[in-house]
């Protein structure tokens, strides 16, 4: 029987989460948390530790990225699954870098949250193709391969003469959602401007003069 411990700030929802798990064959949930605070508390005694944690992203007081970065340095055999509402690439490769053994949104299917359990409970991790393709690629350093087509797009204009606002009005978009695809890729790629960002480009084989 694998012991679980679920942490979330929405009361509620862990309600939920913990009847559902519950239910899967092999699985119990000790107890639930609203924090990473209260869960560490929690685990400063031994019979407390579970095999997998189900944790939140967004939480007060100790976010989901800071409690799992603690996990991998001081409890790395407890495992962690994040369970999110959260979709954004940035914030799923900061949870698995900080230690999470997979990423499931919250409103996933009951039967792929019994798998994913069974998964990590048998193999250490679990990660659906879509995050597995973003998280494997970016982890490599490759982070080319965690850019949206658009935002592609949005890069090889970038390598030209061209003003941002000239960039929306060739992409169709409007000057704010182009601000929005520089933001996200100076943030992916960890560029500071655009001439690193053509740097990286010609680097990387994303734009040919």
């Amino acid at each position: 029987m694998k012991k679980i411990a679920i942490v979330d700030d929405h009361t509620l929802l862990s309600q939920a989460i913990s009847g559902l798990v519950n239910s899967f064959e092999n699985f119990e949930v000790l107890y639930t948390c609203k924090n990473g605070q209260e869960f560490l508390e929690q685990i400063r005694f031994e019979n407390n530790r579970p095999d997998i944690v189900l944790m939140d992203v967004n939480m007060p007081i100790m976010d989901g990225i800071e409690t799992t970065k603690h996990l991998k340095e001081h409890f790395p055999e407890i495992l962690v699954l994040a369970l999110s509402v959260e979709e954004e690439d940035h914030t799923i490769i900061k949870m698995i870098r900080a230690g999470a053994k997979g990423y499931l949104l919250k409103d996933t299917e009951k039967s792929v949250l019994e798998n994913a359990l069974k998964e990590i409970a048998a193999n250490g991790y679990y990660h659906t193709n879509t995050v597995s393709k973003l998280l494997v690629k970016s982890l490599d350093g490759n982070n080319k391969d965690a850019l949206r087509d658009r935002e592609i797009e949005f890069i090889k204009h970038a390598c030209t003469e061209m003003t941002y606002n000239e960039i929306a009005s060739v992409m169709f978009l409007s000057p704010k959602t182009v601000q929005g695809y520089r933001d996200s890729v100076f943030s992916k790629l960890n560029l500071k401007n655009r001439t690193g960002l053509v740097i990286y480009a010609l680097k990387n084989g994303l734009f040919k003069p």
